[in-house]
């Protein structure tokens, strides 16, 4: 089957009932989504379809009808997405584990609210599990990034 993943076609010799995780994983090499609960619960691997966020360890690859992107392909590292950018100024990662799937749930609610009040972050960001608890800064990062957005 063939596969593009931020921006380049793969072909891939895997079963369809594969999770993308693994595929993108274990078959592409492409390591920015994480595995984290195997179950879609908290967020790790979430990558975007189409500019949807889906869960990576959840999603048959079969049944990727789209172009995928990862946390790799969200920015380059001479032009990063701002939230991205707001993620290194407000110092939200300490552990960093999560952090992938936090940046690209972020992203997908800035392409559909481009000024996110606080419960409109909670709520499209209540599926990504942070143990460290940076919540607040989490928080104070979309902002950030929303009004770089608006900015351009």
């Amino acid at each position: 089957m063939n596969l593009t993943v931020d921006g380049q076609t793969h072909i891939l010799d895997v079963e369809p009932d594969m999770p993308l995780l693994w595929a993108l994983r274990d078959e592409l090499g492409i390591t920015g989504p994480k595995y984290g609960c195997g179950a879609g619960l908290c967020g790790a691997c979430t990558v975007h379809v189409d500019g949807m966020p889906i869960r990576a360890c959840v999603t048959p690859v079969g049944a990727i009808e789209g172009a995928v992107t990862t946390i790799a392909g969200l920015g380059t590292p001479e032009a990063l997405h701002a939230v991205q950018a707001a993620w290194i100024a407000h110092q939200v990662a300490q552990c960093g584990y999560c952090q992938p799937g936090q940046i690209m749930s972020a992203a997908a609610l800035l392409n559909e609210i481009d000024d996110p009040t606080d419960a409109e972050i909670d709520t499209a960001m209540a599926g990504n599990l942070c143990r460290c608890g940076t919540y607040p800064r989490i928080r104070a990062a979309v902002k950030s990034a929303a009004s770089a957005l608006r900015g351009r």
